[in-house]
């Protein structure tokens, strides 16, 4: 019912093309952890990966890399419970971008995006 954006589209296309799979864990109750999250539905993290080549000289470094999905303009919070020093945009070839160092607040990294947008960030990580 409703729009494609209310009804859960994208997550649930996710969630029939990449299905969970289970490994099985030496305790019973193991505590939930997240590396990783949004605080908007319209944003998809799609990628997140070692730096290759275009970060050779940052082997600590990991690139994430998300789209908004609902064909809007929405600002959100990308949330990370690795340890970052330091973030900054970076392009699909994963070079820095020019003045692209992104602020690490308290929430996380503050992101916009417009339409359909597209966003590449290269995370630098304490060793």
């Amino acid at each position: 019912a409703g729009s494609f954006q209310e009804a859960g589209v994208i997550q649930q296309a996710y969630n029939l093309n990449f299905p969970l799979h289970v490994v099985p864990a030496s305790c019973a109750q193991c505590p939930a952890w997240s590396a990783f999250s949004v605080s908007s539905p319209a944003i998809v993290l799609e990628t997140v990966k070692q730096a290759g080549a275009g970060a050779e000289d940052r082997p600590e470094a990991v690139v994430v890399r998300l789209y908004e999905a609902h064909g809007s303009t929405v600002t959100t919070w990308l949330q990370t419970s690795l340890p970052v020093k330091e973030a900054m945009l970076c392009d699909l070839l994963e070079r820095p971008a020019a003045q692209g160092r992104l602020p690490l607040e308290q929430r996380g990294l503050k992101l916009s995006f417009t339409p359909f947008h597209v966003l590449s960030i290269l995370l630098v990580l304490s060793c």
